[in-house]
């Protein structure tokens, strides 16, 4: 009888965990000529597997631009399934590659910043079949996700973090879109040790200076960066706004071309619908004033 009420305790403990893990199914919404491959695996890194959606148009007259989307969590959660809200890309051509990456559950830093460099490497190793441009590629996350994103652009030919990438000359992005990202973990005005998912996805290289530098994006800025549309709420609660100043005066001062939109009371991500409207506008128009769309 024991042994009987174990199992059933068991059981009602397993379920309840996968109840928790649960991933909610988004339904990405695409062009009927386009083609959808999901599931992809872009890498395979011990029993882990990389997987990326890609949505792409075969039937282009010509090679398509392509933006890579990175979900954001706090490096600790999140999934690529929860990621919709591309239509403007699609309106406007692009083929759009939704990644998942390394969680910290998985592996800490740097592994996640591995992954995005290996989805790069990826799109552009096999750009022939899905029809896309490999030197019209955008990178674009929010929060953790635009940290990635920041991290995989301005890498550019930077191979530090390409132990698992397939081997590709030029890694270079043409743009990279950041959403309210956390850039500089060795900021002097913001104490990182209170973010304890920052601190635990650094893992044990958490007290390490130059570690934090290798892993911040400001560090990669020079005038040969990548142009870089930057969000953010000058409310947010959990990355502070001046990262986001930070990073816009170093682009500038290097020449590189950057658009700021400040978030007027905005918190972190969920921006009113309005507003959302006109930062996706803002964002095409970017894109076309630096010719990644014609």
């Amino acid at each position: 009888m024991k042994h009987f009420l174990f199992f059933i305790f068991f059981s009602v403990v397993c379920f309840s965990a996968l109840a928790q893990d649960t991933i909610e199914v988004k339904k990405v919404e695409y062009p009927k000529d386009y083609t959808a491959n999901i599931d992809v695996v872009y890498a395979t890194v011990g029993y882990w597997q990389g997987k990326v959606d890609i949505y792409f148009n075969l039937l282009a007259t010509k090679p398509t631009p392509v933006v890579i989307n990175i979900h954001g969590g706090g490096w600790n959660h999140g999934n690529k399934e929860s990621q919709t809200g591309f239509k403007s890309f699609f309106k406007n051509g692009f083929a759009v590659a939704n990644m998942a990456y390394r969680l910290v559950q998985v592996a800490t830093a740097p592994a996640a910043i591995e992954d995005v460099r290996s989805v790069i490497a990826y799109l552009k190793k096999n750009a022939k079949q899905l029809n896309i441009d490999p030197e019209k590629i955008v990178i674009m996350g929010g929060s953790a996700g635009a940290h990635l994103a920041l991290m995989g652009g301005l890498l550019g030919n930077d191979n530090r973090f390409d132990k698992n990438c397939e081997k590709v000359v030029d890694m270079r992005v043409a743009a990279i879109i950041d959403k309210y990202g956390p850039v500089d973990f060795n900021s002097t005005r913001d104490n990182f040790y209170k973010y304890k998912s920052l601190v635990r996805w650094l893992g044990d290289n958490a007290d390490n200076t130059d570690f934090r530098a290798a892993v911040s994006p400001m560090t990669y800025v020079t005038k040969s960066s990548p142009p870089i549309f930057i969000v953010h709420g000058n409310a947010d609660p959990i990355v502070p706004y001046q990262q986001s100043v930070d990073l816009y005066e170093k682009l500038k001062t290097v020449g590189v071309v950057a658009k700021f939109i400040t978030v007027e009371e905005g918190l972190h991500g969920k921006f009113p619908k309005e507003k959302n409207s006109e930062i996706n506008k803002e964002i095409i128009n970017f894109l076309k004033q630096i010719k990644v769309i014609d």
